[in-house]
Protein backbone atom coordinates (compact mmCIF):
# COMPACT_ATOMS: atom_id res chain seq x y z
CA UNK A 1 0.00 0.00 0.00
CA UNK A 2 2.66 2.44 0.80
CA UNK A 3 4.56 1.24 -2.13
CA UNK A 4 1.73 2.50 -4.33
CA UNK A 5 0.74 6.04 -2.81
CA UNK A 6 5.20 6.37 -3.28
CA UNK A 7 4.52 5.87 -7.19
CA UNK A 8 1.36 8.20 -7.26
CA UNK A 9 2.61 10.65 -5.45
CA UNK A 10 5.46 10.69 -7.96
CA UNK A 11 3.39 10.37 -10.98
CA UNK A 12 1.51 13.16 -9.87
CA UNK A 13 4.26 15.62 -10.26
CA UNK A 14 5.35 13.44 -13.21
CA UNK A 15 1.78 14.40 -15.03
CA UNK A 16 1.95 17.91 -15.53
CA UNK A 17 4.99 17.31 -17.47
CA UNK A 18 4.18 14.45 -19.13
CA UNK A 19 1.15 16.59 -20.15
CA UNK A 20 3.23 19.35 -21.12
CA UNK A 21 5.17 17.55 -23.23
CA UNK A 22 2.82 15.29 -25.08
CA UNK A 23 1.09 18.54 -26.31
CA UNK A 24 -2.36 16.96 -24.82
CA UNK A 25 -5.39 18.89 -24.28
CA UNK A 26 -8.85 18.61 -22.36
CA UNK A 27 -11.93 18.17 -24.88
CA UNK A 28 -13.23 21.10 -22.94
CA UNK A 29 -12.36 24.06 -20.89
CA UNK A 30 -10.34 23.19 -17.91
CA UNK A 31 -12.51 25.19 -15.79
CA UNK A 32 -15.67 23.13 -16.31
CA UNK A 33 -12.87 20.01 -17.09
CA UNK A 34 -15.28 16.72 -16.27
CA UNK A 35 -13.93 14.59 -18.43
CA UNK A 36 -11.22 11.92 -18.11
CA UNK A 37 -9.65 12.17 -21.51
CA UNK A 38 -6.92 14.38 -22.34
CA UNK A 39 -6.58 14.38 -26.36
CA UNK A 40 -4.70 15.21 -29.17
CA UNK A 41 -5.59 15.04 -32.87
CA UNK A 42 -2.83 12.26 -34.77
CA UNK A 43 -1.83 11.33 -38.02
CA UNK A 44 -2.23 7.34 -37.59
CA UNK A 45 0.96 5.28 -38.63
CA UNK A 46 -0.25 1.91 -38.05
CA UNK A 47 -1.63 -0.85 -40.61
CA UNK A 48 -4.72 0.07 -42.49
CA UNK A 49 -7.95 -1.34 -40.21
CA UNK A 50 -11.51 -2.18 -41.03
CA UNK A 51 -13.92 -1.02 -38.55
CA UNK A 52 -17.35 -3.01 -37.96
CA UNK A 53 -19.04 0.11 -39.80
CA UNK A 54 -17.52 0.18 -43.04
CA UNK A 55 -14.89 2.88 -42.19
CA UNK A 56 -11.28 2.19 -43.02
CA UNK A 57 -8.31 3.94 -41.03
CA UNK A 58 -5.05 4.39 -43.08
CA UNK A 59 -2.03 5.51 -42.93
CA UNK A 60 -1.97 9.18 -42.41
CA UNK A 61 -5.45 9.18 -41.90
CA UNK A 62 -6.35 12.06 -39.08
CA UNK A 63 -7.78 10.27 -35.91
CA UNK A 64 -8.27 12.04 -32.57
CA UNK A 65 -6.07 10.17 -29.94
CA UNK A 66 -7.39 10.18 -26.66
CA UNK A 67 -5.74 9.20 -22.89
CA UNK A 68 -7.00 8.45 -19.90
CA UNK A 69 -5.82 10.90 -17.46
CA UNK A 70 -4.57 8.06 -15.45
CA UNK A 71 -3.51 9.98 -12.04
CA UNK A 72 -6.69 11.46 -11.46
CA UNK A 73 -8.70 8.14 -11.86
CA UNK A 74 -6.29 6.16 -9.93
CA UNK A 75 -6.59 8.91 -6.60
CA UNK A 76 -10.67 8.41 -7.28
CA UNK A 77 -10.50 4.92 -7.56
CA UNK A 78 -7.71 4.51 -4.92
CA UNK A 79 -10.24 4.26 -1.74
CA UNK A 80 -12.29 1.21 -3.95
CA UNK A 81 -11.14 -2.02 -3.11
CA UNK A 82 -12.92 -4.33 -5.26
CA UNK A 83 -11.60 -4.35 -9.01
CA UNK A 84 -15.38 -5.46 -10.16
CA UNK A 85 -16.68 -1.89 -8.69
CA UNK A 86 -13.67 -0.22 -10.05
CA UNK A 87 -14.36 -1.28 -13.29
CA UNK A 88 -18.20 0.07 -13.06
CA UNK A 89 -17.08 3.03 -12.07
CA UNK A 90 -13.88 3.61 -14.93
CA UNK A 91 -16.64 2.35 -17.45
CA UNK A 92 -19.30 5.07 -15.95
CA UNK A 93 -16.53 7.82 -16.21
CA UNK A 94 -15.48 7.12 -19.53
CA UNK A 95 -19.48 7.16 -20.49
CA UNK A 96 -20.07 10.14 -19.41
CA UNK A 97 -16.97 11.64 -21.10
CA UNK A 98 -17.99 10.56 -24.65
CA UNK A 99 -20.14 13.11 -25.39
CA UNK A 100 -17.76 16.38 -24.30
CA UNK A 101 -15.76 14.67 -26.83
CA UNK A 102 -18.22 14.24 -29.96
CA UNK A 103 -19.08 17.71 -29.33
CA UNK A 104 -15.27 18.68 -29.30
CA UNK A 105 -14.72 16.84 -32.57
CA UNK A 106 -17.83 18.45 -34.42
CA UNK A 107 -16.24 21.87 -33.50
CA UNK A 108 -12.78 21.57 -35.22
CA UNK A 109 -12.22 23.25 -38.36
CA UNK A 110 -11.23 20.27 -39.96
CA UNK A 111 -14.21 17.71 -38.87
CA UNK A 112 -14.49 16.16 -42.51
CA UNK A 113 -11.16 15.28 -42.20
CA UNK A 114 -11.12 13.50 -38.64
CA UNK A 115 -12.39 9.78 -39.28
CA UNK A 116 -12.42 8.54 -35.54
CA UNK A 117 -10.92 7.96 -32.87
CA UNK A 118 -7.79 6.21 -31.23
CA UNK A 119 -6.66 5.04 -28.00
CA UNK A 120 -3.91 2.08 -26.46
CA UNK A 121 -4.79 0.29 -23.33
CA UNK A 122 -4.54 -2.93 -21.48
CA UNK A 123 -7.75 -2.01 -19.93
CA UNK A 124 -10.03 -3.17 -23.29
CA UNK A 125 -12.16 -5.79 -22.37
CA UNK A 126 -15.70 -5.03 -22.49
CA UNK A 127 -14.91 -1.96 -24.72
CA UNK A 128 -17.33 -3.08 -27.07
CA UNK A 129 -20.45 -2.03 -24.88
CA UNK A 130 -18.91 1.75 -25.38
CA UNK A 131 -18.71 1.63 -28.80
CA UNK A 132 -14.96 0.64 -29.01
CA UNK A 133 -13.21 -2.00 -30.77
CA UNK A 134 -10.23 -3.59 -29.96
CA UNK A 135 -7.39 -4.44 -32.81
CA UNK A 136 -4.14 -5.92 -31.96
CA UNK A 137 -0.97 -3.50 -31.57
CA UNK A 138 1.02 -5.42 -34.69
CA UNK A 139 4.26 -3.61 -34.50
CA UNK A 140 6.33 -5.66 -31.39
CA UNK A 141 8.92 -2.68 -30.73
CA UNK A 142 5.53 -0.03 -30.34
CA UNK A 143 3.46 -3.02 -28.56
CA UNK A 144 6.39 -3.63 -25.90
CA UNK A 145 7.09 0.01 -25.15
CA UNK A 146 3.34 0.32 -24.43
CA UNK A 147 3.51 -2.68 -22.22
CA UNK A 148 6.65 -1.05 -20.68
CA UNK A 149 4.74 2.15 -20.20
CA UNK A 150 1.52 0.81 -19.38
CA UNK A 151 2.02 -2.15 -16.59
CA UNK A 152 2.73 0.33 -14.04
CA UNK A 153 -0.23 2.14 -14.57
CA UNK A 154 -2.09 -0.87 -14.94
CA UNK A 155 -0.57 -2.60 -11.54
CA UNK A 156 -1.72 0.48 -9.64
CA UNK A 157 -5.30 0.24 -10.66
CA UNK A 158 -5.57 -2.95 -9.51
CA UNK A 159 -6.84 -3.76 -5.61
CA UNK A 160 -4.29 -6.47 -5.20
CA UNK A 161 -1.16 -7.25 -7.46
CA UNK A 162 -1.82 -9.80 -9.60
CA UNK A 163 -0.91 -13.72 -8.99
CA UNK A 164 1.08 -15.51 -11.69
CA UNK A 165 -1.92 -17.45 -12.52
CA UNK A 166 -3.60 -14.67 -13.65
CA UNK A 167 -2.75 -13.19 -17.38
CA UNK A 168 -1.97 -9.48 -17.71
CA UNK A 169 -3.58 -8.55 -20.77
CA UNK A 170 -1.67 -7.12 -23.67
CA UNK A 171 -1.37 -3.00 -25.08
CA UNK A 172 -4.69 -3.16 -27.59
CA UNK A 173 -5.51 -0.32 -29.81
CA UNK A 174 -9.47 0.65 -29.43
CA UNK A 175 -10.69 2.43 -32.10
CA UNK A 176 -14.10 4.05 -33.19
CA UNK A 177 -15.19 6.00 -36.03
CA UNK A 178 -16.18 9.04 -36.11
CA UNK A 179 -19.74 8.41 -36.94
CA UNK A 180 -20.21 6.00 -34.39
CA UNK A 181 -19.05 8.18 -32.33
CA UNK A 182 -21.49 11.28 -32.86
CA UNK A 183 -24.67 8.78 -33.39
CA UNK A 184 -23.96 7.51 -29.85
CA UNK A 185 -22.75 10.34 -27.88
CA UNK A 186 -23.10 13.43 -29.96
CA UNK A 187 -26.42 15.60 -30.79
CA UNK A 188 -29.69 13.37 -31.83
CA UNK A 189 -29.75 15.26 -34.97
CA UNK A 190 -26.58 13.90 -36.57
CA UNK A 191 -26.50 13.45 -40.25
CA UNK A 192 -25.87 9.70 -42.30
Amino acid sequence: MKLKLYFLSTWSVLDPIYFYISRLHYPESAKTNTTVFRIKQIRYKGPKVCLADGQEICKNDVLVKIHLHNVRLIKELFTIDNDLKKAKVLVQKVKESMPPLAFYIERQENVEDIKGIIGVTMLNRGCERLGFEAHPIRNRFYKGLKRLSQHPIFLLSMSKFPTKSRKIPSPMYVFMSKQRLLEKYGPKLVQS
